[in-house]
């Protein structure tokens, strides 16, 4: 039998361990200057100031084991590396003051926490995308590699090949590949794959291994999961392009089934979660706007003569119309219902311009987040003449209604914006929002808000 060393696995332990290390020494730098500057410090005699970094590292000990590092992980974005990282120093600051007011610890360190959990917060964040960036450094170095045989002669397992070989910062190595697969030479064909199954010592297989076949091929899959079990090497089977139908698996009580769709917004609390931090931000935003409603009044008013609002029907949660709210950027007409602005409009007036690119026309959609028809962060709704439109086009079109629209949304932030002249805008768009649903978290919906806020200073060339 094969002897397999899993020198992948070792190094990313190894990685954990000097990151845990690094943690813990940023830490105690930071208790030593927190105990200088604590005022009452000085009256500390060592037991008290024992008991204090005791509890504090305890602390930490636990937060880290909840909330360990991923940068490790070859595909984690920065939504995941800031979301630990607050999670870590949040835990520790909790944890470490309910402890010191359980053994009623006399001096009054909450502000000083908190303070000390800011400085920490910000200098791991620092350190992670340092360490992040010596990981990848690693990788494409040729070291903490990853091997990978991919067995198939479907397209998506081409697809997955160049996935896995986009970026060498991800460490995926190709070391066999069994099937023909158009641009790419194999060490044999599908057949010889499945001949070798019975010779496992002359199939070196790598660390992961995935199998695009049809599900027909019963007894191939389970003789590949046999072996892979058996050599420790983690098995993926990748559907056909016939067969796959982006099924994903959720619960009936305890009956396994598939559905086409899933979304973190289908837990209650996540809903309430994102109810509670819409109400607060429409809240903050709609006290700003009704200071300069006054001025946005009067010069629209001398721009243009009509109503300083524009209100249109579009496409909600469920499939669902409601009112849509902005302020009048356009001469009053005809085809507002039916037609999207371009970017040289003449329905558009000098002022009206100006709020387009600055997003100052949006501001009284905060109040159909304030009353509950969108949300601060979702798919941009549509007007009815182009839902009826692009459902008739795009297969998954009416999925991106299964939440509130927004404000602004993960297709806005990632280049489809404004203007949909061809389909591949719109089908683009309809997949990323389609992605946002499916990824849904609260420090998601934070990246796109701060992402969205960046545009306000650095023009997006699609605002028009």
């Amino acid at each position: 039998m094969q002897i397999r060393i899993k020198n992948d696995n070792q190094t990313n332990r190894l990685i954990q361990l000097l990151i845990i290390a690094v943690d813990f020494a940023v830490l105690c730098g930071l208790l030593y200057i927190l105990t200088n500057a604590i005022p009452a410090s000085k009256n500390w005699d060592g037991e008290k100031e024992g008991a204090f970094w005791m509890i504090c590292i305890f602390a930490f000990i636990i937060a880290e084991y909840c909330f360990p590092s991923v940068i490790h992980e070859r595909m984690v974005g920065a939504n995941a590396i800031l979301r630990r990282c607050t999670m870590l120093v949040g835990m520790q600051t909790l944890l470490s003051y309910l402890m010191l007011r359980s053994i009623r610890f006399i001096s009054r360190v909450g502000v000083y926490l908190f303070v000390m959990g800011l400085v920490m917060l910000a200098i791991l964040i620092l350190l992670r995308f340092l360490e992040r960036w010596l990981v990848k450094e690693l990788r494409q170095s040729g070291y903490n590699t990853r091997y990978v045989t991919l067995v198939g002669s479907d397209k998506e397992l081409l697809n997955l090949y160049k996935k896995l070989t986009s970026n060498s910062t991800y460490g995926y190595k190709i070391r066999n590949i069994y099937g023909e697969i158009e641009g790419l030479s194999h060490n044999g064909s599908v057949k010889d794959f499945e001949s070798l199954l019975s010779h496992p010592e002359d199939l070196p297989l790598g660390e992961e291994l995935y199998l695009c076949v049809s599900h027909k091929e019963r007894e191939m899959i389970e003789q590949t999961v046999r072996l892979c079990d058996h050599s420790m090497v983690k098995f993926y089977y990748l559907p056909t392009a016939e067969e796959k139908l982006n099924l994903q698996p959720t619960l009936i009580d305890d009956i396994g089934v598939m559905t086409t769709y899933t979304s973190p917004l289908e837990e209650p609390m996540n809903r309430l979660l994102k109810r509670l931090s819409d109400i607060v931000l429409s809240i903050l935003c709609l006290i700003p706007t009704a200071l300069l409603l006054p001025f946005i009044v009067l010069i629209i008013k001398r721009q243009s003569p009509g109503p300083v609002f524009f209100r249109q029907l579009r496409t909600g949660i469920d499939g669902h119309d409601f009112y849509c709210y902005k302020f009048r950027s356009m001469h009053v007409n005809s085809d507002a219902d039916r037609l999207q602005a371009t970017k040289d409009d003449p329905r558009k007036f000098p002022f009206g311009d100006f709020m387009r690119k600055t997003n100052i026309d949006e501001l009284p959609q905060f109040w159909n987040v304030l009353i509950g028809n969108m949300s601060i962060v979702g798919p941009r709704p549509h007007m009815l003449a182009h839902t009826e439109q692009y459902d008739k086009l795009i297969d998954k079109y009416m999925v991106r209604h299964f939440v509130k629209p927004g404000i602004t949304g993960w297709a806005q932030v990632t280049g489809f914006r404004g203007e949909t002249r061809e389909l591949w805008q719109m089908e683009g768009r309809v997949e990323r929002d389609i992605w946002y649903t499916q990824h849904w978290s609260l420090w998601l919906d934070i990246r796109i808000i701060w992402m969205t806020v960046k545009t306000i200073f650095k023009r997006d060339k699609n605002a028009y």
